[in-house]
């Protein structure tokens, strides 16, 4: 598996509206998109510094796994993101047969139109880890 950069850090966040001025006013950071991902029950703004992006979560549904993130734990850091250059799938196979627990066995879509997959954190040391295409190798 050939990795290219951390694409984002997701933070999970009580409220978009609340959290967005600290990484715009307090931080200089400039809030690019914001979106909802409906079948992952989150709305979620991006902000960029360098080649990585922070991803802001709000869940738009309790029962969802940003909502159940946060009764449990609160707002913090939620996962970390990869680029793979060798594409999702072929990431997920590789790390399938080395034995990592996998949350998705296909990517799916995700924020920003991406394929994604999710590690288990039982499998990464306890971080809950993402893989994302690498756009610039159109994966």
């Amino acid at each position: 598996m050939k990795l290219s950069h951390i694409e984002h850090i997701g933070i999970a966040v009580k409220s978009l509206e609340s959290a967005i001025p600290y990484y715009e006013e307090v931080l200089g950071l400039k809030c690019y998109a914001v979106e909802e991902v409906a079948d992952q029950k989150v709305k979620t703004a991006f902000f960029r510094i360098g080649e990585t992006k922070i991803e802001l979560l709000e869940s738009t549904d309790p029962e969802g796994p940003i909502g159940k993130f946060l009764e449990k734990k609160g707002e913090g850091v939620h996962h970390i993101a990869f680029a793979t250059k060798d594409g999702v799938q072929k990431s997920l196979d590789e790390l399938s047969e080395k034995g990592v627990q996998l949350i998705d066995k296909t990517p799916r879509k995700g924020a920003e139109g991406l394929r994604i997959a999710f590690l288990h954190p039982r499998s990464t040391a306890g971080v809950l880890t993402e893989l994302c295409e690498d756009p610039e190798n159109n994966c």
